[in-house]
């Protein structure tokens, strides 16, 4: 005779509750049948059921790209794209003053943007991008002695680096060190400026150096952002209202001096741990920069192979990165920040599906006018003097 099979676990205590046929309600359902039951359920909790496996790991819908409000994105779209504009030139009699802060409100943002000096600033920022559409960093350019100067300067601020090493302190961010680099910025860019400043145009240091030393980050804070970026790009723009950068520099302008910057920018960033000014986070285009997106995008339109989708290509980002800004960028933020990448920078992954170069470069055009420049916190830091007037 064959054993009798094994009890399961169901069967091995009788089934003894009797099922309710009445309409008396019912306050639970039997945990072996599934039907109801008039006894009451377990009053322990369900995160202590030991048959239960524990919830999946939550993961939100993702947010629009950019904390934005819902119809600012909308109003990007539908900006024009800004045009470039050429720089006027000034002259004499000059009146240089020391620039200071005007803008407090969105009432004095909408004033800026109406007036002519924000859309050359805005105008120059076009023309900068478009000289470098289509070229390399290392494709030959005119360099004159002013570009020379300034890439000299640039590295020198990057040899102070190295001679000013960061302290030892528990704080990650802000690492005190920066601020004896800055002591030692500011006491010489004054000098820095008279290398290449004319006679006649030496009085302008007055104006000029604030945007100068404003363009490295903030050394009570010991962070930096597109504010600062901003300053740098305004720097540039006093020269070429004085002349002394023409338009034929403009490639090397992008090319020699800002690839400097960036470079700099980036060494402080690290080694002194600069902490991001008034970052979007995870949601925003980068925690740091704005322009080098810019002009990127405009070197890679109409290239043969490389598309925006080919960010993803890490073979593309080794071999490019040293030639394309926009791939120097990607492969800097890779280096930088952990996870998959749509995670930590969602909005480039969605720029990244964008079909061709010149679609995401005019968008960043019509970003950084929204997110940077028309934005109070931003420009609430912005200079105006006789270079950059307040109109």
């Amino acid at each position: 005779m064959e054993p009798p099979p094994p009890q399961s676990p169901r069967d091995e205590h009788p089934h003894t509750h009797s099922h309710s046929s009445t309409s008396i309600p019912t306050t639970g359902t039997c945990c072996k049948c599934g039907g109801a039951t008039t006894h009451a359920p377990p009053s322990q909790s369900p995160t202590s059921w030991p048959d239960l496996s524990s919830p999946p790991a939550y993961r939100p819908i993702r947010a629009p790209a950019l904390n934005l409000p819902p119809n600012n994105t909308q109003a990007i779209i539908l900006t024009p794209v800004p045009q470039s504009q050429e720089v006027p030139t000034i002259t004499p009699p000059f009146h240089f003053q020391i620039p200071s802060k005007k803008i407090t409100s969105p009432d004095d943002i909408r004033k800026f943007h109406d007036s002519p000096t924000s859309k050359n600033f805005l105008g120059f920022i076009v023309a900068l991008s478009e000289s470098i559409r289509g070229r390399k960093i290392s494709d030959p350019c005119h360099e004159s002695a002013t570009v020379s100067n300034i890439v000299f300067i640039i590295e020198n601020l990057s040899l102070w680096v190295d001679q000013i090493p960061p302290v030892q302190q528990s704080s990650r961010y802000g690492n005190i060190s920066y601020r004896t680099w800055h002591e030692r910025l500011t006491e010489n860019a004054k000098s820095f400026m008279l290398q290449f400043l004319p006679e006649d145009l030496k009085s302008s240091t007055i104006e000029i150096v604030p945007y100068f030393t404003d363009s490295f980050g903030n050394s009570s804070r010991i962070d930096y952002g597109t504010g600062h970026e901003t300053n740098f790009a305004a720097w540039l723009y006093c020269l070429a209202r004085m002349g002394i950068i023409k338009e034929e520099d403009y490639q090397a302008v992008v090319a020699r001096v800002f690839v400097k910057y960036l470079d700099l920018m980036r060494k402080l960033q690290l080694v002194y741990c600069l902490e991001p000014a008034g970052s979007h986070g995870v949601w925003g285009l980068d925690d740091y920069h704005f322009l080098p997106f810019i002009f990127g995008s405009s070197q890679l339109i109409d290239h043969k192979y490389m598309k925006p989708k080919s960010i993803h290509n890490e073979d593309i980002l080794d071999n490019f990165s040293s030639e394309y800004m926009y791939l120097s960028c990607i492969g800097f933020i890779k280096k930088v920040k952990k996870g998959p990448f749509a995670e930590h920078s969602p909005l480039l992954d969605d720029i990244s599906a964008v079909p061709n170069w010149k679609k995401v470069n005019s968008g960043m055009l019509k970003m950084y006018k929204a997110e940077v420049l028309e934005k109070v916190p931003i420009m609430q830091h912005f200079l105006f003097g006789w270079l950059i007037k307040w109109e």
